[in-house]
């Protein structure tokens, strides 16, 4: 259900400047609601139901935004960090002004899907410890990986620091030296896929992520590129 919210705080929050500027803004007379010139920004409206315009132009205002990126390695899965670049530090001004953080995290050397939203809720739905939702990674690993370890990672495997996974289904696409795989597990402990593999003496040398629930990393992303998600994406996400 929407909210009332303070005018100036709304326009701020769209882009069109600081509260100070947005005062400069109204006092020219350039903001109206629902065709009526307001010079108060303390005055609250609701931004889905009412109609702002500011010089002219009709605001179309999101409370939310849902991000879906192909993250490259070397960036962080974090909102700020001062000395290393972040996967928000990629978005365009138009979406950092939304203060989206991402859901969940991949680690800095791992390339792939990452969801980044301001939605608290959808980001509580998505991580909670009881939802088990999967998530499958593309991984070139080595080491010849065999039917051994399918029936080890169907059973859970012990990592280093004495917790047993849950089950997680390991498909082999190629075997030798360097075997190529795809992953599902149902939780995210720290580097856990490496950590699965390192527990039966392999190295994993390449991780891409490539769905989360029944969501799947559009392919004609680029590393580093992004695009908003569809409502049809958003759903799959949470698995609905």
């Amino acid at each position: 259900m929407s909210k009332t919210q303070r005018l100036d705080k709304i326009l701020s929050n769209m882009g069109y400047g600081s509260r100070k500027e947005i005062k400069l803004i109204m006092k020219k007379g350039l903001v109206k609601v629902d065709g009526k010139v307001i010079n108060d920004g303390s005055q609250h409206i609701n931004p889905n139901t009412n109609l702002v315009e500011i010089n002219g132009d009709t605001l179309v205002y999101k409370e939310f935004i849902y991000i879906m990126m192909n993250k490259p390695k070397g960036v962080l899965s974090a909102s700020f960090d001062f000395r290393a670049e972040t996967v928000v530090d990629l978005l365009d001004e138009k979406y950092q002004l939304y203060q989206p953080f991402p859901v969940g995290r991949l680690d800095k050397d791992t390339e792939g899907l990452l969801v980044l939203t301001n939605d608290g809720k959808l980001t509580h739905e998505v991580l909670a410890p009881k939802k088990h939702i999967p998530k499958t990674y593309y991984s070139k690993v080595e080491g010849v990986v065999d039917e051994e370890d399918i029936c080890k990672f169907q059973q859970g495997v012990e990592l280093d620091d004495g917790y047993k996974t849950l089950p997680a289904h390991l498909n082999i696409i190629k075997k030798g030296e360097i075997s190529e795989i795809t992953l599902t597990i149902f939780e995210g402990k720290f580097h856990q896929v490496k950590r699965m593999f390192h527990a039966v003496n392999k190295k994993v040398i390449f991780l891409k992520r490539i769905s989360m629930g029944n969501l799947k990393l559009d392919e004609s992303l680029g590393l580093g590129e992004y695009k908003e998600m569809t409502e049809a994406e958003i759903k799959s996400l949470k698995m609905e």
